[in-house]
C-alpha cells in the first residue's frame, strides 16, 4: 500500500482577463433563432410590467419575472437588457409546474432600468425586422461576431447579447398569485434591499427578530400571510409549513448486555445535534450533555432514544458492529438535546443549531441524523438547509447529514431527499445494506437541477440487516441513514482531528475513495459517487500501482495554476497512466437564488501540459481561450458534463478499461492544473475561498512509480510529507500527553 503524499507547492495567481467573452447562440438556434415578434412580445411584456410598478411603491425597487424556456438558462441571462450591477443579482426561482425543463427567475431592479431594456429591446427588434427578415439565426450571430458587424444605435455587444437573451428568455411577467396556508408557516421574501421589519410595518404586520431566521426568512401566522396575499404577494419567494415531525427509524429490543469502556483520554470531540440523550449508558463519561430542548414540553423515555444509539456509533460504533469496526478508535461527544421524540418545531431547532455552532467554535465535525419526512421540493433550498450551508461557510465546519429514510408505508416508487439533507456544503451519506446495495428505505436526489446528492453511502443496515446502536433499553437492532452518517463523522473526524487535514481536502478524499475509477462521471441519485471503504488505511493510502496525492490552496484571484506537477514519464516519453481527481470547496450560498444555489464556482482543468495549456483529462472547455473549436458549450452541456457551479467537481479518464498510454508531449512530463473563479453576485466571495484536491494516478501497466514520483517532485521545489496513519496518530498522542512535573 503507499501513503497518500501531501505536496506543497507555490500555486501562481491571475486576474480575470480584460474584455468579456462574446456570447453565442447554442447549435440548436441553427433553424429556429430569435423572431422580431418575439421580441416584440417581450417589449409589451416589459410595458405591462413597468405599468404594474407605477401602481404599486411598497418598495424601492421592482422585481421582475422572467420566465425560462429552458432549464439551462444562466443565472446573468438579462444583465445585459438591464445593465445593472448591484441590482442584478437573482433573488428567487422556481419551475413551472407543467414543465420541468422551465423555471423562473425573480431579479430585483432599479425602477429606471425597465426603461433601458425596453429601449434596447425596440432596437432590436428594428434590426432584425429590417436586416434579417424577421428572425435571427445562429450563422447571423457567428458572422456579426467573426466579421464584426457594427449597427447603428446600439453597440454590436449589447445587439449580440441581448438577442442570446431572449433567446432564453419565453416571457417577463409579476408574480400575483397568492400563498394559501392554513398553518403557522415559513416564509421567505424576496430580496429587495429594505430592511424586513420596516418593510412588513408598511402593511400593518408588526414582527420581532426572534421571528426572524436569516434576514428574509420568518414565521409567520396566517393572519399575517393574508395580509401579504391582499397587499404584497409579489414578495413572497417560497413557503414551508412548520415542519415539527422528523423521520425516526424504528428499532427492535434484542435484550440488554453489559457492557464496559475505558476512561476517555485527549480523544477529538465530534458534536451531535440530535434528540435527548440518557446519561445513564456504559459510555456516558465519554459524552457531554447539553439539553436545549424545551423544558416547558413533558418527555418520556422514548425523547432519549434516537439521540442515545446515535452517539453510541459515534463513540463506539465497532465495539457494537465488529464487522465495521474502521480503524479510527473511540470519539468523545458534545451533545446537544434540541429536540423529543415528534417534539419540535423546525424554526425553533434552526436558531438553536446556529448559536450552538457559534458558541462551540473548537468543534468542527458535527453529526445531524435529523431530517424530514416531507420531501424537498425540486425548485427550492430549504430553509433548514440554507442555514446549515450558511453556517458552514461562516465557521469552518463540517456537517455530516443523514439521507433521509422512506417509511414502511411509504408507497413503492422513487422518493426524494428530506430536509436538511438538500445542503449543499454539508456530507450527505445516504444508505447501503451489508450486501452493497441501496437499502430498501433509500431516498434520491439530486438537490435542484444538478447538485450531487447524496455525496455518498455508507452502511445503514437494513429491515433484516440490522446495525447494533445502544440506547436507554440496551443494545437495539437499527437501521437507516441515521445510522449511516455517524461512521461518516467518525471518519471525518479523524482525517481533520488525527491527520490533520483540511476540511476541503477531508471531504475531497471520502468522495475520491467512494468513487474510485467510475465508469460515469455523475454520481447515483442512490448512493452518490459510491460506497466509502470501511477501513480508515483505505482512505488515506492507496494500492501499489497508484499514485495519489494532495494539493491545497486558498484562491485568491480569478486564476489559480500550477503547471509543475512531474509525473513519471516512460523511456519513450508517454505516460503511462489513468487519472482522477476530486475538487472540494464550501462557497458562500444564497437560497434566493433558486436553481442557481451557490455564489461561487471553481472550474477545474486537469491534465498533461501541451505546451503552455492543459490538455484536460475529461476535455473540460470551459474558460479556454477559443472556446469556438469545440463542439458544444451549451449551459446545458456544462453542467451536466463540466458540473458547472457544482462545489465539487469529480473528473476521471474516460473510458478506463482501454486506456493506453498517452504522449507526454516534453521529456519534463509536466502535468497542469489550473482553477478559474467565478462569481455570480459579490466579486469578493471568492476571494480567500479554500479548496482542496485529491489526485489518484493509476500505472496502466502495475507498476509501483510513487517513489519516482516523490523524486521528481522534490526535484522541482515541491514539499513532499507522505501522510501516514500510524506516524500522524503517534505524533498526536504524544503531543496531548499531560505533563506531569516533578
Amino acid at each position: 500500500m503507499n501513503d497518500v503524499l501531501l505536496l506543497k507547492g507555490r500555486f501562481e495567481q491571475k486576474s480575470r482577463p480584460q474584455g468579456s467573452p462574446i456570447r453565442q447562440l447554442p447549435s440548436k438556434a441553427a433553424e429556429h433563432g430569435v423572431s422580431a415578434t418575439h421580441i416584440h412580445d417581450l417589449v409589451f411584456q416589459l410595458k405591462d410590467v413597468k405599468t404594474f410598478w407605477e401602481d404599486h411603491t411598497l418598495i424601492q425597487n421592482i422585481l421582475i419575472n422572467v420566465h425560462y424556456d429552458r432549464i439551462i438558462a444562466k443565472s446573468n441571462r438579462v444583465q445585459t437588457l438591464f445593465e445593472q450591477k448591484c441590482s442584478e443579482r437573482i433573488v428567487g426561482a422556481r419551475f413551472t409546474p407543467t414543465s420541468p425543463k422551465k423555471h423562473i427567475i425573480t431579479y430585483c431592479f432599479a425602477r429606471n432600468a425597465i426603461d433601458k431594456a425596453i429601449e434596447t429591446l425596440k432596437k432590436c427588434e428594428e434590426i432584425v425586422s429590417e436586416q434579417y427578415d424577421g428572425e435571427i439565426l445562429k450563422q447571423h450571430i457567428d458572422e456579426i461576431n467573426e466579421q464584426k458587424i457594427n449597427f447603428e444605435g446600439i453597440a454590436r455587444s449589447t445587439f449580440v447579447s441581448s438577442i442570446v437573451d431572449c433567446y432564453y428568455v419565453e416571457k417577463f411577467a409579476i408574480r400575483r398569485t397568492p400563498v394559501d396556508v392554513k398553518d403557522r408557516t415559513i416564509i421567505s421574501l424576496y430580496q429587495t434591499k429594505e430592511d424586513t421589519i420596516e418593510l412588513l410595518k408598511k402593511i400593518k404586520i408588526n414582527i420581532t427578530e426572534d421571528r426572524i431566521l436569516d434576514g428574509t426568512t420568518l414565521l409567520l401566522s396566517p393572519s399575517d400571510i393574508q395580509k401579504i396575499n391582499n397587499n404584497a404577494p409579489y414578495l413572497i419567494a417560497m413557503a414551508v409549513s412548520d415542519l415539527a415531525k422528523f423521520t425516526k427509524n424504528d428499532f427492535i429490543s434484542e435484550g440488554k448486555k453489559k457492557r464496559t469502556i475505558e476512561p476517555p483520554q485527549n480523544e477529538p470531540v465530534i458534536g451531535v445535534i440530535d434528540t435527548l440523550f440518557d446519561t445513564k449508558v456504559y459510555f456516558s463519561d465519554w459524552v457531554e450533555f447539553e439539553n436545549r430542548f424545551s423544558l416547558d414540553i413533558p418527555v418520556s423515555q422514548k425523547d432519549f432514544e434516537h439521540g442515545t444509539q446515535v452517539s453510541s456509533i459515534i463513540v463506539d460504533g465497532p465495539s457494537l458492529n465488529p464487522n465495521l469496526d474502521d480503524g479510527c478508535g473511540h470519539f468523545r461527544v458534545k451533545h446537544f438535546g434540541v429536540m423529543g421524540e415528534n417534539k419540535g418545531s423546525t424554526f425553533t431547532i434552526l436558531k438553536t443549531i446556529r448559536d450552538i455552532v457559534s458558541e462551540n467554535r473548537q468543534i468542527k465535525v458535527w453529526n445531524l441524523s435529523l431530517g424530514t419526512v416531507q420531501e424537498v421540493l425540486e425548485d427550492y433550498i430549504s430553509p433548514e438547509a440554507a442555514v446549515l450551508d450558511k453556517i458552514q461557510s461562516d465557521y469552518d465546519v463540517t456537517f455530516v447529514i443523514a439521507g433521509t429514510n422512506k417509511r414502511p408505508s411509504d408507497k413503492n416508487g422513487p422518493k426524494r431527499i428530506g430536509a436538511p439533507a438538500d445542503s449543499i456544503n454539508s456530507i450527505v451519506v445516504n444508505s447501503v445494506n451489508l450486501d452493497k446495495k441501496p437499502s430498501s428505505y433509500t431516498r434520491c436526489g439530486p438537490v435542484l437541477s444538478f447538485f450531487n446528492k447524496p455525496d455518498f453511502s455508507y452502511y445503514g443496515g437494513d429491515y433484516k440487516q440490522r446495525l447494533i446502536a445502544y440506547g436507554p433499553e440496551g443494545e437495539n437492532g437499527v437501521y437507516g441513514t441515521s445510522f449511516a452518517a455517524p461512521w461518516i463523522s467518525r471518519k471525518l473526524a479523524y482525517l481533520i482531528h488525527i491527520l490533520g487535514l483540511k476540511r476541503e481536502v477531508a471531504k475531497a478524499l471520502l468522495i475520491d475513495s467512494a468513487a474510485g475509477w467510475m465508469k460515469k462521471e455523475i454520481p447515483s441519485e442512490e448512493i452518490g459517487f459510491g460506497i466509502i471503504p470501511i477501513k480508515i488505511n483505505d482512505i488515506v493510502q492507496s494500492k501499489d500501482d497508484e499514485i495519489r496525492f494532495i494539493l491545497m490552496g486558498v484562491s485568491e484571484k480569478f486564476d489559480t495554476y500550477n503547471y509543475n506537477i512531474p509525473v513519471p514519464v516512460t523511456p519513450d516519453a508517454m505516460h503511462p497512466f489513468a487519472a482522477r481527481a476530486t475538487l472540494c470547496y464550501f462557497p458562500k450560498c444564497d437560497r434566493n437564488q433558486g436553481v442557481d444555489y451557490t455564489n461561487t464556482e471553481i472550474s477545474m482543468q486537469f491534465g498533461r501540459m501541451k505546451e503552455k495549456s492543459i490538455k484536460s483529462i475529461n476535455g473540460n472547455a470551459q474558460d479556454t481561450e477559443k472556446p469556438a473549436i469545440f463542439k458544444d458549450l451549451s449551459e446545458e452541456s456544462v453542467r451536466a458534463d463540466y458540473r458547472k457551479w457544482d462545489n465539487v467537481k469529480y473528473v476521471a479518464e474516460k473510458g478506463f478499461g482501454t486506456l493506453r498510454p498517452h504522449d507526454a508531449y516534453s521529456d519534463d512530463g509536466l502535468w497542469g492544473i489550473s482553477l478559474k473563479t467565478k462569481n455570480r453576485l459579490n466579486p469578493q466571495d471568492g476571494i480567500g475561498l479554500h479548496f482542496g484536491i485529491v489526485v489518484t494516478l493509476k500505472e496502466i501497466y502495475g507498476q509501483n512509480r510513487l517513489d519516482e514520483f516523490r523524486q521528481r517532485c522534490l526535484m522541482r521545489g515541491w514539499l513532499v510529507n507522505p501522510v501516514n496513519v500510524e506516524n500522524l496518530v503517534e505524533v498526536r498522542n504524544k503531543a496531548e500527553e499531560d505533563i506531569v512535573w516533578e
